[in-house]
């Protein structure tokens, strides 16, 4: 049986020196997208081309830029700058250059001076990245880019989906993210006073306390920073190596990695955003959970 050849017009052609990006099929580097430099046309009558890498290396001398043979359909412009600044939010769908290329994912919270935490699906963790290594996604198809932003935001808007900033109730019990300095990435047990102004809200902490200590510490929060509690779960067997955790320290929840497993039920967390690594008793974590398109995901 004969395999049908896609049409010539639908076939990218790349010349030698033209920049490109690279969507590699190995293990491990599936959706994300690194750069690169077409340095031939594998043969005349063939859709495959010769790709020189950019970042990475052919051995670990890192003296010899990595090339390879790939297909048409692996391959494609960079993507052109916005035309206007992006205003990034909370759920917004991201390309983030991580590991020296771009990989799929989500920003699951602000922080202070520009930089976002970002949920990202290839490596299943959670990581905070400046503002200039976020693009939004697009995608080139029939010679042409197409915002994929956009096309989520229409299909949301015929399902009726709004994008609005999650509303919270009066008494409601909720994590808050701070900006704090000593306590940025952690989330703390708070409850809803009131609304406080456009999607802000008058919190106060359940463990925090003001600086006179005479009552617990009160602040208005950012919706896009506040999250409700995540559920419960059960922990039968312990973590491993890796495991993505939330340990309880100084009176919040740290995001961390179980660097080490200890006796008795203990511990080594290494918290991803201060570099620095603790120990804690099975009893002081949790399996961390993300708060995304309002529901929670477990890496």
């Amino acid at each position: 049986m004969s395999t049908a050849k896609p049409s010539s017009s639908l076939m990218a052609q790349f010349k030698p020196g033209e920049r490109v990006e690279v969507n590699s099929n190995d293990r491990g580097f599936r959706g994300s997208w690194y750069a690169g430099t077409v340095v031939r046309r594998e043969a005349k009558n063939t859709n495959r081309y010769v790709v020189e890498y950019d970042q990475l290396y052919a051995d670990e001398s890192g003296e010899k830029l990595l090339q390879e043979t790939l297909d048409w359909v692996q391959l494609r412009p960079p993507p052109p700058p916005p035309e206007k600044k992006v205003q990034f939010k909370v759920e917004d769908e991201v390309e983030a250059f991580y590991s020296d290329g771009w990989w799929e994912g989500a920003i699951i919270a602000e922080h202070s001076g520009g930089k976002f935490a970002v949920f990202l699906r290839g490596f299943d963790e959670q990581i905070v990245l400046e503002e200039k290594d976020l693009r939004l996604p697009v995608q080139w198809v029939k010679g042409k880019w197409e915002p994929r932003f956009e096309q989520v935001q229409r299909e949301k808007e015929n399902s009726n989906f709004s994008k609005e900033v999650m509303k919270f109730t009066q008494g409601m019990q909720v994590e808050v993210l701070t900006d704090e300095d000593g306590l940025k990435g952690a989330w703390f047990a708070a409850t809803i006073i009131e609304p406080s102004g456009e999607d802000k809200y008058l919190i106060e902490y359940k463990t925090l306390r003001n600086d006179d200590d005479t009552e617990f510490l009160r602040e208005v929060i950012r919706a896009c920073n506040i999250r409700p509690c995540p559920p419960e779960i059960i922990v039968v067997d312990g973590f491993k190596v890796w495991d993505a955790v939330d340990a309880y320290y100084n009176e919040g929840w740290w995001v961390g990695v179980i660097a080490k497993v200890l006796i008795n039920s203990n511990y080594e967390v290494n918290f991803i955003e201060y570099d620095e690594k603790t120990t804690f008793n099975l009893a002081d974590l949790r399996p961390h959970q993300d708060w995304l398109n309002g529901k929670w995901v477990v890496p």
